[in-house]
């Protein structure tokens, strides 16, 4: 039973725990600081691998650059001089730089791939954990500063509910002392202070009830929820470190990788210039430039102080005045020439090469025979290739008229039979030059009859202009005087015309084609024309129809049938 003159007391020892809320909010604070920073180092080591990536395309790119810039032009003098050992090993070389550049762009391409595409996608899947994970204990951290305000409600109402109690007992017994106030009234008081009472017991048990629960939601709010947050996100931080850790990893393994390969260009190159053979190199000097002439023999002593008629030495350097009829001798012993020193003329030389040494001559030959009889298997299979279309008119009437093609078989024949003449001219020169012949035939003599008498008269005249010298010396000017002109024939002149393309082969027109633009032609269906260049995969097939008419038409628009040695080439 509730006693009246029980007095209550707020009960004590409820410290406030800001001590312990405050700690781990402050290091979510300093938790949240520490791992944007390791996403920032993250982030920063992949910027640090895309430059490298680009630094090792901006060298690959560099180095491909500088090969290309030092590799001879094709069809010019500097791609002759690559014959040689020491030549051909700085061209390995610079084959080599392109591999080794290629192996930079797979150092960029493997770092690209392995590095920086995949620590980009961890970056972001790491945000969102992160993310995540403080989201959590903030949502954690103000669950439990809501049980706190809760608790401390509870407190303070129980602490008011007491004093109220307090109070009305402190005056239920000055009513009940006072013997002036009526029965009623201290009946009323004591009623007010039970009231009073009962309601400071509520409070308490409501109190004791709240207290409870945040101590248990404290517990696990410390031992559980922020624990395991600070687990996940520990765990998380140890992935990001051992993540940066494996590409640094990577980073020296794709170096790695292309070591053997870059050894192997190394060694290459070592190779080549190992091959380097100065003797070879110098005896292939000696056969680009040998002449063929013999040294000159011993110049006779010539005595002027006998009263008689000055004769002339036959190791003379130069023929008398009056000797028009001698003819220069490349060949055999050629004496009293001093051929190292004799200055070339600059103007066109003679057809035959006359004017060169004989090796040198032999070489010259030897190249335009082989020129000639290139000309002549290209017309020949021109012909081939228009004999088979006129064959295959006569089958097939209805693609074109057979009697189209013999205009141009006939002048490819006249072509063959003309380049064939001027092998055989050629031919009869080279097998002088190699000893083959004792003579020229007649036909080359009369070939060449209008050089070889420029040529003497020639000789003759520059002869009496260097016996006429003080000191028997050539010079330039005397050479220019007497420069060998020889007047181009009709033949030559045929030639001197830009030569058409040769066709490779035939087509059909399979649509209609109105070409207005400049370069096109325009062709109708089934017309059947030339090909005289295939698609170079821009869609256009360059085609003729006579010699005045040709250009280029849509690929889909034509049937190509190409010669089978036009596709063997």
């Amino acid at each position: 039973m509730f006693s009246p003159s029980r007095r209550f007391v707020f009960p004590g020892a409820l410290s406030p725990p800001y001590l312990c809320c405050s700690k781990p909010k402050d290091q979510f604070d300093n938790l949240e600081k520490h791992t944007q920073w390791g996403i920032d180092v993250l982030e920063k080591y992949i910027k640090f691998v895309k430059e490298r990536t680009e630094i090792e395309l901006s060298y690959a790119k560099q180095l491909r650059n500088l090969s290309k810039k030092y590799q001879p032009k094709k069809n010019s003098k500097e791609e002759e001089e690559y014959r040689y050992t020491s030549t051909k090993a700085f061209l390995a070389t610079l084959n080599e730089m392109n591999d080794y550049a290629g192996q930079h762009e797979v150092i960029s391409e493997n770092m690209t791939s392995l590095i920086t595409g995949e620590l980009t996608r961890y970056v972001q899947e790491l945000k969102q954990e992160r993310k995540s994970h403080f989201h959590d204990g903030r949502k954690a951290q103000q669950h439990i500063e809501t049980c706190w305000k809760q608790l401390e409600a509870s407190k303070r109402r129980f602490e008011r509910d007491c004093k109220e109690a307090d109070r009305a007992q402190q005056y239920f017994e000055k009513m009940d002392a006072d013997i002036n106030v009526t029965k009623a009234d201290v009946e009323k008081a004591r009623q007010q202070a039970q009231l009073r009472h009962q309601m400071a017991e509520d409070s308490k048990a409501e109190y004791c009830s709240t207290l409870q629960k945040f101590n248990s939601e404290q517990h696990d709010h410390y031992y559980t929820h922020i624990p395991n947050i600070f687990q996940k996100i520990q765990e998380m931080e140890e992935r990001r470190i051992v993540r940066i850790g494996e590409s640094m990893k990577t980073f020296a393994e794709v170096d790695r990788q292309v070591i053997p390969i870059i050894g192997k260009c190394l060694d290459e190159i070592t190779k080549a210039a190992e091959s380097i053979d100065h003797k070879n190199d110098s005896q292939m000097v000696i056969e680009a430039f040998k002449s063929g002439f013999e040294p000159p023999g011993d110049v006779d002593f010539e005595d002027f102080t006998q009263p008689m008629k000055r004769t002339v030495s036959e190791s003379s350097l130069s023929n008398s005045r009056g000797d028009g009829k001698s003819e220069p001798k490349f060949g055999g012993k050629s004496k009293g020439k001093l051929w190292p020193f004799i200055k070339k003329n600059k103007g066109a030389g003679p057809e035959d090469f006359s004017n060169l040494p004989p090796e040198q001559r032999r070489k010259k030959l030897q190249q335009k025979v082989d020129e000639l009889n290139k000309d002549i298997q290209k017309e020949m299979d021109q012909r081939d290739a228009l004999t088979k279309m006129k064959d295959v008119y006569i089958k097939n009437p209805q693609m074109g008229d057979p009697a189209s093609v013999d205009h141009r078989l006939a002048e490819l024949g006249q072509n063959i039979e003309k380049l064939r003449l001027e092998v055989q001219k050629f031919e009869g020169w080279l097998a002088e030059v190699e000893g083959r012949l004792p003579m020229r035939t007649e036909q080359a003599r009369r070939q060449s009859g209008l050089y070889e008498a420029q040529n003497t008269s020639a000789v003759n005249s520059c002869a009496q202009d260097r016996e006429s010298s003080p000191d028997g010396s050539y010079t330039e000017e005397q050479s220019q005087e007497t420069e060998m002109k020889v007047p181009a024939t009709d033949f030559d002149d045929e030639f001197d015309d830009e030569e058409p393309l040769p066709t490779i082969g035939t087509c059909k027109a399979l649509y209609t084609f109105e070409g207005q633009n400049e370069g096109t032609i325009s062709v109708a269906e089934g017309e059947m024309l030339y090909v005289i260049e295939e698609d170079k995969g821009d869609g256009w097939t360059r085609i003729r129809r006579n010699e005045d008419e040709e250009g280029y038409v849509p690929t889909s628009y034509v049937e190509v049938y190409l010669d089978k040695n036009a596709k063997d080439s």
